[in-house]
């Protein structure tokens, strides 16, 4: 039977689940303080564009496609969970997303829409631009 993994195919073993989850655990901690101390950095004002919130998320975006062109197949097998589910997915964050744009749509729809699309658009683009200059860089 053929190997079904990136990690098979390379030869290697998959590291145990526990060291998977507790290297996620520990990434997300990393990346959920970052994204707090970015919001409380940059706060906003009821109504007004959620900066800190768009800011974190394309730049979440921008890093996880520098991991996707950086990480291979050779790589350390705990560093896509730890960088990527970890670290990323604490630093990001759609659930606040979505919050910022409800509550900002009663009241102030155009911004609510410029966030709702822009946020979707630019972290689009920033993922493929991370992703361009990871494998530039490694050239």
């Amino acid at each position: 039977m053929a190997p079904s993994s990136a990690l098979e195919r390379a030869g290697r073993v998959a590291p145990p689940l526990a060291a998977v989850l507790a290297v996620i655990a520990l990434g997300g901690v990393v990346g959920s303080l970052a994204r707090y101390g970015l919001a409380e950095a940059f706060p906003h004002s009821a109504g007004s564009f959620p900066g800190a919130t768009f800011g974190t998320n394309v730049l979440g975006c921008f890093l996880i496609g520098v991991l996707l062109a950086r990480l291979t197949p050779l790589s350390h097998p705990l560093l896509r969970p730890f960088l990527g589910t970890g670290i990323l997915g604490g630093f990001t964050t759609f659930s606040t997303f979505a919050v910022d744009t409800d509550r900002l749509l009663p009241d102030h729809v155009v911004v609510a829409l410029l966030y709702f699309f822009g946020t979707v658009l630019t972290a689009l683009v920033a993922t493929l631009l991370g992703e361009l200059t990871a494998k530039g860089v490694r050239r």
